[in-house]
């Protein structure tokens, strides 16, 4: 028998018990199982050109295409419409969930694409940019119609010239969401309550007119996995081309959950050189396992690196850049590992004042 006082035994007993309890807290909550899941959100993907190699940045091969639409199936997702997505947009999603979407409405999707779509009857919706219908390399009106007779296809708007609508002022935006809002009148009999922000940039006052011209939903490029706790005006996708579309990445998107926040700082997107780079505070919902596990990268002096951040309480992360950003869009990207290869992201775009490529 043990010399040790009985006392001292049971202190050491106690120590190694919390020690293995808090290991085993640690190791099921990086390790969560599917029926844990509690919410999926809605993995929005976004695509542009099919089969249009000489557009890498845009451009999707179709065989490629095909694999992604083969991955979602196997990997236990329902693609959903747009009625869907307006009818569940507020619900918690406990059953894997995608929403496609292609923007401006390009010739080889139609050639390439559309078929596969419609002979599977997977439901998506189009972004138009009114001013280029019908010209070289674009769907015509009667092609746009032919396919938003089916049930499963939305006709979304994506303004009329396609130019850079934060840099426009108010009125100039206001013009160019009403040339479009009465194109889609004239042209399918309704507009939609979809707007797609050309190049997924925004500023406060653009978004003030898309939801003046009462569009309920509008969509960015900044990614992420939609939830309830996202602004139905500022919706993130995950961008999908040549480089971002390889199929080990793809998995890996698949395996996304929402990171859910109630506020970020700041809420302009359009920064001024005044406001570059800007001070970024995230204000997360409490009970978010490992919260303090996160890691952010941004592309400061256009170099991709990880952003130093300091928890200013237990569910307040201040993200400290030390370099402006100098391209036309500064992105940040946050992640969390869930566990068993799942992972939390957030990503957010801000337009730079007056930087074109």
């Amino acid at each position: 028998m043990s010399s040790l006082p009985v006392t001292l035994r049971i202190q050491k007993f106690l120590t190694r018990f919390v020690f293995i309890m808090s290991v085993l807290a640690n190791y099921h909550a990086m390790n969560i199982n599917a029926s844990e899941i509690d919410d999926y959100g809605i993995i929005t993907l976004m695509y542009h050109r099919f089969d249009e190699s000489k557009y890498p940045s845009t451009n999707i091969m179709i065989k490629e295409f095909e694999n992604h639409l083969d991955s979602i199936n196997k990997n236990g997702f329902t693609f959903i419409s747009a009625v869907d997505f307006i009818n569940n947009f507020s619900s918690t999603h406990s059953q894997k969930k995608v929403l496609l979407t292609i923007d401006d409405g390009f010739t080889s999707f139609y050639e390439s694409a559309w078929p596969i779509l419609q002979k599977n009857k997977i439901p998506f919706i189009l972004f138009v940019n009114t001013r280029e219908v019908g010209s070289n390399g674009y769907m015509n009106w009667d092609q746009i119609k032919e396919i938003a007779k089916e049930e499963f296809v939305h006709i979304g708007n994506h303004g009329h010239s396609h130019e850079y609508l934060a840099d426009m002022n108010k009125a100039e935006v206001v013009n160019d969401i009403k040339i479009a809002s009465d194109l889609f009148e004239k042209e399918l009999g309704y507009n939609s309550p979809f707007f797609s922000y050309p190049f997924g940039e925004y500023s406060l006052e653009t978004k003030s007119v898309v939801n003046e011209f009462g569009f309920k939903f509008a969509f960015g490029q900044h990614s992420g996995v939609i939830d309830s706790t996202k602004d139905p005006l500022e919706l993130p996708r995950f961008p999908i081309n040549e480089k971002y579309g390889e199929q080990k990445r793809f998995e890996q998107l698949l395996k996304t959950l929402p990171f859910k926040f109630k506020n970020i700082v700041p809420e302009e997107k359009y920064l001024a050189e005044q406001n570059n780079p800007p001070k970024v505070l995230i204000e997360f919902y409490e009970n978010i396992n490992n919260l303090k596990n996160i890691t952010c990268y941004s592309n400061e002096e256009n170099k991709w690196r990880q952003t130093k951040a300091n928890f200013i309480d237990d569910n307040n992360l201040e993200l400290l850049l030390e370099g402006k950003f100098i391209t036309e869009r500064g992105r940040i990207n946050c992640s969390l590992n869930a566990g068993n290869g799942y992972w939390r992201w957030l990503g957010m775009q801000f337009v730079i004042a007056e930087i074109k490529d």
